[in-house]
């Protein structure tokens, strides 16, 4: 009996589906947010992929330029997308949040190389065997990175950087000892732990021009937590006058997730004040 019930209800779902006219496919057309670019670096010795996003009003007959978001895991399959649809919604006019602008998305090859300086410690050494470039990388993006964007797009001065994990580590890095490259550094779950935290203990270079630095970190382990806060704190002791410094614990975000939110909270306490 139960079959029979079964077979008669399939029966009159088909009747059913071909009872209904399908609507009619008159076009297909791929759809993109923005463009790869390949380059070759002569100090890193390869080919590096570049993922660019650009602004809705971004016209090759224009004069207006744009500021440039730097993105850490830039790859097509990391934080590109979402990040780039971060600064599209929050640089509409009715959001009005963040101003126009340019994300660079820098594809990855070897992060933990790339990302790390050299460890003293052996754990960090036999765990990271191709570390410790970070210097070469952060030349790649003083000397060649930026003056290709700001050669093949309308930028103006203002730069920003986006890193999380060991992307948070490269640019505290950068703001530590190159912080000229960037006006606003957006650091999320810094991995501090690297090398026994001797980054801590170092003095950051002196700078003159405006920065902004916001610090950012979710439920992660008492290291995670502990070094990011630290990280604030030595900052804090030593703030200068033309500095905006933030922090926000995450507390409903791990690892995995918390650089999405952090990153929206980072355009709202960054670009409000500039708005000033």
């Amino acid at each position: 009996m139960k079959q029979t019930i079964l077979s008669l209800f399939l029966l009159l779902a088909v009747q059913i589906t071909y009872g209904q006219e399908l609507s009619e496919k008159i076009s297909e057309t791929e759809f993109s947010i923005g463009k790869t670019i390949k380059i070759k670096s002569q100090l890193l010795n390869e080919m590096r992929d570049l993922n660019i996003y650009l602004p809705i009003n971004y016209s090759k007959g224009s004069l207006k330029a744009y500021p440039v978001i730097y993105l850490l895991d830039g790859s097509k399959d990391e934080d590109f997308v979402h990040i780039s649809g971060l600064v599209q919604f929050g640089s509409f006019s009715w959001i009005n949040m963040i101003p126009e602008s340019i994300v660079v998305g820098i594809g990855n090859v070897d992060r933990k190389r790339d990302f790390t300086y050299p460890s003293q410690s052996e754990l960090d050494q036999k765990e990271f065997p191709t570390s410790g470039k970070s210097e070469k990388f952060i030349s790649f993006l003083e000397k060649e990175l930026q003056p290709f964007i700001d050669s093949e797009y309308r930028t103006t001065e203002m730069k920003t950087i986006i890193g999380q994990s060991l992307g948070g580590l490269l640019a505290t890095e950068v703001l530590f000892k190159k912080p000229e490259l960037f006006d606003n550094f957006i650091i999320v779950s810094p991995s501090l732990w690297w090398d026994d935290e001797k980054l801590l203990d170092e003095n950051p270079k002196r700078y003159n021009s405006k920065k902004s630095i916001y610090i950012a970190g979710g439920k992660e382990g008492e290291i995670m937590e502990r070094t990011a806060k630290e990280l604030y704190d030595k900052l804090k002791k030593d703030k200068k006058l033309n500095t905006d410094l933030f922090y926000k614990f995450l507390e409903d975000k791990t690892h995995g997730d918390a650089l999405h939110i952090a990153v929206y909270d980072a355009f709202e306490k960054i670009f409000e004040q500039k708005k000033e």
